[in-house]
């Protein structure tokens, strides 16, 4: 057994402390998973292990993910990106008229079977992050034009927060805001990105007008959680969010700086939702400040891996893909615990690779696997060139050798390349 761990550790590639990041918050997941779920568990009469147990076989297959993606060539998921989000519309449009309802929001369908219930906004969300990644590296020398490039990489994100947003506002908006972070480093000029953000305005002010006025959507529940976050009169009947943030406020003050210590929050009894949505303040209760900062501090290490495998890649869409999908899984975390410490009104996302979930966390470890297999092909890359160079500076070396040698990185160059642009690379980034 041991060798056969040792062999799975020589297999693994890519940025060992983005691995390391994972492992921690997989860690964090259970802990926090197992001491969150008892009142869940009294209330379904399901043994006091059973959702941990539950947590650890979702999180096993997770890193198991992460290892079978990461092995993938990253180029590969140019391809791959158009028909996933092609794939992805028509579940979109099928999830909001015809999917399971919650909250007067659809945003799930059941896979019947293998009864299998998920959010097609997670599906979309990776699809549209490919795709983007796909388009910008493409529509590099045309993309400060407004016609030729960046209308064209601009429409399909417009399409698919559109379809998400009359139920899941909080998702469309976090990916609009994730998206338009791309397009900056993706070199867009500023100006238009002015003009997008006035089109976002435009957009919500007459989704909210369609859906006041003919009942389909969630405006309702959009100007409440404004008006409760504001401090504004309760309605009858819509105080649960406003519940929800008071009882997380005192599971923050209740754990200080120390925390109360594992297994000891008292507010997840009172909190509807402790091991998804507020799972982080039930962790500030017994971890304390000091647990909270940990959790902060790993999604910043995250990130700032996922900018250095961005500077590192020598071709767009790596970059783009690597940049891209770490941005929206750590503004979605941000997100989450900015509305625990009541930052932000209640959105109802959840904290990456921490919260209770199934599909969600797989398709979280998706887009980590990817961002890995970005980093194993820069590691790659680089391990050739100090092989060529080390070659090169050999004293004993015969000039035909040397000359060898430069054929064959020629040779290794033009066949990445000539992969490149079979995928739709469109090769190194040009200066911002």
């Amino acid at each position: 057994m041991a060798e056969g761990m040792k062999q799975l550790l020589n297999r693994t590639k890519g940025d060992h402390v983005i691995w390391g990041v994972v492992l921690v918050l997989s860690f964090i997941s259970m802990l926090a998973v197992y001491s969150s779920t008892g009142s869940l568990a009294y209330r379904m009469e399901k043994n006091a292990s059973y959702y941990m147990i539950k947590q650890v076989m979702v999180l096993a297959l997770g890193l198991l993910i992460i290892y079978w993606v990461h092995r993938i060539n990253y180029a590969k998921f140019a391809k791959v990106a158009v028909i996933l989000y092609l794939l992805s519309l028509p579940l979109l449009v099928y999830t909001l008229f015809f999917g399971t309802s919650l909250n007067e929001g659809s945003r799930w369908i059941r896979l019947p079977v293998i009864n299998l219930t998920f959010q097609t906004s997670d599906l979309a969300k990776l699809a549209l992050f490919m795709f983007l990644a796909r388009s910008l590296s493409i529509k590099q020398a045309d993309i400060k034009d407004l016609r030729k490039g960046f209308v064209p990489v601009l429409l399909p994100v417009l399409f698919t927060c559109a379809l998400i947003a009359p139920a899941n506002l909080s998702t469309a908006l976090m990916l609009g805001a994730t998206c338009s972070i791309l397009f900056f480093i993706g070199r867009v000029r500023v100006v238009h990105l002015l003009l997008l953000v006035v089109v976002g305005f435009i957009g919500l002010s007459v989704l909210f007008t369609v859906s006041k006025l003919t009942g389909f959507g969630r405006a309702n529940t959009w100007e409440q959680r404004i008006h409760d976050f504001f401090g504004g009169k309760k309605k009858e009947g819509k105080q649960e969010d406003v519940y929800q943030v008071q009882q997380a406020k005192i599971a923050i003050a209740n754990g200080g700086v120390t925390g109360r210590g594992p297994g000891r929050s008292q507010q997840k009894n009172f909190l509807p939702h402790p091991y998804s949505d507020f799972i982080f303040s039930i962790i500030i209760e017994e971890y304390g400040l000091i647990g909270g900062s940990v959790v902060v501090m790993l999604y910043l290490l995250f990130l700032w891996r996922s900018i250095v495998i961005f500077r590192r890649c020598p071709f767009a869409f790596g970059a783009f893909l690597a940049v891209g999908l770490s941005i929206t899984l750590v503004f979605q975390a941000m997100l989450n615990m900015a509305v625990n410490v009541h930052l932000v009104p209640v959105t109802g996302l959840t904290l990456p690779m921490v919260s209770m979930g199934g599909s969600s966390i797989w398709f979280t470890s998706i887009a980590i696997g990817i961002i890995l297999s970005v980093s194993k092909y820069v590691d790659e890359m680089e391990g050739e060139k100090k092989n060529s160079a080390k070659n090169m500076e050999k004293p004993a070396e015969a000039a035909q050798n040397v000359a060898d040698a430069d054929t064959e990185v020629e040779q290794v160059k033009t066949t990445r390349v000539r992969k490149n642009k079979q995928t739709g690379d469109a090769g190194p980034i040009p200066a911002i």
